[in-house]
């Protein structure tokens, strides 16, 4: 409650949770015996936080060119309000001529292009003084392309109508907004009706769109228009701005001028005020003034507007069984400020029901509810919502059966008879079944006719239930029989016993064809074609019909035809001449009524004539606009179905050689004459022709006509790549764009440092002249990832950027050769450094004939390491079953060793001519020793290795040591002479790089002779 204070107009709203409850505008109001006096109104105002409604929003999809409109509807709140369109990412949406945010909060697009395109659309709406934004669901706008785009005059998006009314008090803002759509994107301008230009202290906004004066007076009053146009036409709308002065007593003083107008309100002499068709904007204080010599004196009325009580969902008949509960449900809508004055009261039989006076009936919200059913309950119930100004109604029927009632579709017709037989007229009436507790709503007749059709009954009417009999309308020469079956609420019952028969009279048709269609499909002839007469409506034999014709305002007489088909075929007629044509049936009775006559064309024949006058006018690289006169219509040979443009290109401007490219083909209906292609290659020649179509097919195409393209931004550059990967080196290679879209003049390439570092490079930007395509860059810092973007540039501009990614090598490495010659007796060393961007080592001073082996030796971080072996490449030592064999062999020798050992220990002798016998030289077989795979890490070092790139190089073989020492003849003894036998000489050797934690490996390449 409020609390006030003892002789004071203050009063106090206690803050007890429910503050929102006087929400509202306040005044004071002073009383004495000289008058009262009263305050300026407040409004008080519990902020909440405003929100969006959570919706679901479809895509809005629209071709390109056409109008969008996204609306925002933000919620209410304290205003300020602010309104924002930005995408999910807050990026605002750019707003120009074409695009813009109306007043309302609203988006509108003027015309719609491919790039508007998005999913993010949103509104945020700003509340300022509460500190909040709230945030509209996204919406989505697909536009999709088209090769033509319709361009049309303008039309005003906001605001509506031809003009408008503005009232405003003295001191307030003045906005006037017009926006638009159209193509091109209209352009807005303003002018002040009988003045020269606009007020001094007018603004014009949001590119012309909006109209601003600041503390308006009587000055600014006046009727002001906005004009909107583009090349194909404009619209304009007058603004009618009245500027009052404020009135503490009569706060809607605007809405009684505005009442004084229009046809809903009238003024009588009296000085009474008529408002017809009373809306919610009428609402508001009205003021009339009477003034005369001895001054003025005025009264105020407040009308309120109240939305009408209106029931939505009625009670509904019930049929139920004696002893059982129902319920009638009446559910009403009204004007929520009535709140507690509303109420909904039942009655039966014109009498209030109350549930106190009978406890078998409850009424709660709406619905009434009646228990243990009666015979007496049966009857018409009616709900009533009512409230002080206003009230609804609606009935409902409730029937009461016995316990014992079965519920079932009703029993046949009987006694169904013919009567009254008036030729083809007669009179079919019946006697009711049993309806089975369930009223009959309707009788069902059908008919049989035994000479087209027989055993097939078809329905011919339905009546009432309430009605037993019915007059029937017959068709001629037809033998009939009839049934009758009824239906009530459970359903349709059996049909009645059939009459019988009845057979009607011949009598001539009752109708003549209908669905008339004529079709010219070739030039000089006339396809007639209709829907025939059914078997029972020919009334009787020998149907025909008699086709009649002639040419439309010649005077000719009719040309007459008689057919027993439904076609009929018109041959010799001049191409494209109206006809009139009239189809009657006949059969031997006699005529059918008087046809209707209809007109149609004959034949269409190809258009006769090209347009003419075609034209281009150049839009940008890309787009041209056509223009062409009309065919004229006597040239058309039948009814114009529109224009075709068939475009080609022939070459580009940078090459000479002209080709006939793939034609390309624009349709467009109707009397259009002009239209713009889009989608052309810019820096380009094309061909176009024009011409005119009609359902025939195309007429002749215009003159050719050719043009050219300006210069356009080239595609991407072709095939870019990157090689040659050095330290502090890398080569660019690349191919000119296969678009070139102009002279090429060069290319930018920009490359930036981007190794895994939360900070970028800055940018190195070259400019590289035309006729390169490969480029060397140095300076680079090693074993580092760059990014590279090539664009091409024509004079115009440069096209998209193409990249690359790479990584430079590692500090420059040297290469060393080393050379071992073939028995491992004699090596050589090579160790010259090499710049370790050669691919390629010539080796000189060899001996013909001699077996080498080369290996590849890298250093790198001032030190070497072994990580492979060089080999034969194509030697046998690398087949498989070469190296089994010699595995094998090895093992036999093993065996041999510990048989001789084992002989020795016990003292027997052997002699060295046997063993010679049973093993003989290996060397003689020519086997090669190469199949030993035996390395070692650990072997004495060689007498003949010399100093290597960098490290010490150590090697060794599993050969006897006296061929390390250079005693090639074999040397025997009883301990060893098998082991210097069988350890054959080796040509590879192993060699151990030590590094810092680093190694690289040795390269094999095919040994030189």
């Amino acid at each position: 409650r409020l609390i006030t204070l003892h002789d004071s107009g203050t009063f106090i709203i206690p803050n007890n949770g429910n503050l929102t409850e006087f929400q509202g505008n306040y005044r004071c109001f002073a009383t004495n015996k000289l008058g009262t006096a009263m305050s300026e109104e407040i409004e008080f105002i519990v902020p909440n936080i405003p929100k969006f409604p959570k919706e679901i929003i479809d895509p809005i999809e629209v071709m390109e060119g056409q109008s969008v409109i996204l609306e925002c509807n933000p919620p209410k709140g304290i205003p300020p309000l602010q309104i924002y369109w930005m995408t999910l990412s807050l990026q605002h949406i750019e707003q120009d001529e074409r695009v813009s945010v109306g007043l309302n909060g609203n988006l509108y697009f003027s015309n719609a292009i491919e790039t508007d395109s998005r999913r993010d659309y949103c509104c945020f709406a700003a509340f300022p003084r509460i500190r909040t934004i709230v945030q509209k669901t996204a919406m989505s706008v697909v536009v999709k392309s088209t090769n033509s785009l319709l361009e049309r005059k303008p039309s005003l998006l906001t605001p509506t109508g031809k003009e408008s009314h503005t009232y405003l008090v003295k001191g307030e803002d003045l906005q006037l907004e017009c926006i638009a759509e159209g193509f091109p994107t209209p352009k807005v301008e303003w002018v002040k009706i009988g003045f020269h230009k606009l007020p001094e202290r007018a603004v014009v906004e949001s590119h012309g769109k909006l109209l601003t004066i600041e503390m308006v007076n009587e000055e600014d009053e006046g009727k002001y228009m906005c004009r909107v146009k583009n090349p194909h036409g404009e619209v304009v709308h007058y603004f009618h701005v009245s500027c009052f002065f404020f009135c503490f007593f009569c706060d809607f003083l605007v809405l009684l001028v505005l009442s004084l107008e229009g046809e809903r309100f009238s003024v009588y002499k009296n000085g009474s005020l008529e408002i017809h068709n009373v809306m919610k904007e009428d609402m508001g204080e009205y003021s009339c003034f009477a003034q005369n010599t001895e001054g003025k004196v005025a009264i105020a009325a407040t009308l309120e507007v109240k939305d009408p009580t209106r029931i939505v969902d009625p009670p509904h008949d019930l049929r139920v069984l004696v002893g059982t509960t129902i319920q009638f449900s009446c559910q009403a809508e009204f004007d929520p400020s009535f709140g507690d004055d509303f109420e909904i009261l039942w009655e039966k039989d014109g009498m209030a029901l109350n549930g106190s006076e009978n406890a078998r009936y409850i009424l709660d919200d709406g619905v009434l509810e009646i228990i243990n059913v009666s015979f007496g309950d049966q009857g018409f119930y009616v709900c009533v919502a009512r409230t002080p100004v206003d009230q609804d109604m609606a009935v409902a029927q409730l029937s009461v059966v016995g316990e014992l009632c079965t519920f079932d579709v009703p029993d046949p017709p009987e006694d169904v008879v013919l009567s009254e037989h008036n030729g083809r007229s007669v009179k079919l009436q019946w006697i009711p079944g049993d309806d089975h507790n369930s009223s009959i709503t309707k009788f069902v007749i059908e008919f049989e006719e035994s000479q087209h059709e027989p055993g097939s009954w078809r329905e011919m009417m339905r009546v009432p239930g309430n009605h037993h009999f019915a007059l029937l309308n017959l068709h001629g020469h037809v033998d009939y029989r009839f049934r009758v079956s009824a239906t009530n609420e459970v359903g349709r019952g059996r049909p009645s016993q059939a009459t019988e028969g009845y057979k009607t009279p011949a009598s001539a048709p009752d109708k003549n064809p209908e669905n008339i269609k004529i079709e010219g499909h070739l030039p000089h002839e006339m396809d007639l074609n209709w829907e025939p007469l059914s078997p029972i409506e020919h009334n009787g034999p020998g149907l025909e019909y008699k086709v009649s014709y002639r040419r439309q305002g010649t005077g000719e007489d009719w040309t007459e035809h008689m057919v027993k088909r439904h076609s009929f075929v018109v041959k010799n007629t001049p191409t494209f001449v109206l006809y009139e044509i009239k189809i009657q049936a006949k059969n031997h009775a006699g005529w059918g009524p008087d046809p209707e006559i209809i007109t149609a064309y004959s034949g269409e024949d190809f258009p006769s004539a090209a347009p003419e006058n075609v034209a281009i006018d150049g839009m940008n690289n890309t787009m041209v606009k056509v223009r062409w006169d009309h065919v004229h219509k006597d040239k058309l040979n039948g009814h114009l179905g529109g224009y075709r443009i068939s475009f080609w290109r022939l070459r580009s401007l940078l090459n000479s050689k002209k080709t006939h490219g793939d034609k390309h083909t624009l349709t467009f209906s109707g009397e259009r004459n002009h239209t713009v292609i889009t989608g052309l290659k810019p820096f380009s020649e094309y061909s176009l022709i024009v011409m005119a179509f009609n359902s025939r097919g195309n007429g002749p195409g215009s003159h050719p006509i050719s043009f050219q393209t300006p210069e356009g931004v080239p595609g991407q550059v072709s095939a870019l790549s990157v090689t040659n990967l050095q330290n502090h080196k890398i080569t660019l290679t690349w191919s000119p764009p296969v678009d070139a879209n102009g002279l090429i003049i060069g290319y930018i390439l920009q490359y930036q440092l981007i190794n895994d570092t939360e900070e970028l490079g800055s940018p190195t930007t070259l400019n590289i002249s035309a006729d390169s395509s490969k480029l060397h860059l140095q300076d680079l810092e090693a074993m580092s990832k760059y990014k590279f973007y090539l664009r091409c540039c024509t004079r115009v501009g440069c096209g998209p950027a193409v990249s690359e990614e790479r990584t430079t090598v590692a500090e420059a490495s040297e290469y060393g050769w080393q050379l071992f010659r073939g028995g491992g007796v004699s090596r050589e060393s090579i160790s010259d450094a090499l710049n370790s961007s050669k691919t390629f080592h010539i080796i000189e001073g060899l001996e013909p004939g001699t077996e080498y082996t080369v290996r590849l030796m890298t250093k790198s971080w001032n030190a070497l390491s072994l990580t492979g072996l060089a080999s034969i490449h194509g030697g046998i030592s690398n087949q498989g079953w070469f190296i089994g064999l010699m595995c094998a062999i090895a093992l036999l020798t093993l065996i041999v060793l510990i048989a001789c050992f084992v002989n020795r220990n016990k003292g027997g002798k052997y002699s060295v001519k046997e063993k010679e016998d049973l093993h003989p030289d290996l060397e003689s077989q020519g086997i090669n020793d190469d199949t030993f795979c035996e390395y070692s890490d650990d072997e004495k070092p060689l007498k003949s290795s010399q100093h290597s790139l960098n490290g010490d190089l150590k090697g060794g073989d599993s050969g006897d040591s006296m061929v390390d020492y250079g005693d090639e003849d074999a040397h025997f003894n009883e301990d060893g002479s098998f082991i210097g036998e069988y350890s054959g000489r080796k040509e590879r050797v192993s060699m151990e790089i030590k590094g810092n934690n680093q190694s690289t490996g040795w390269n094999s390449l095919n040994p030189m002779k």
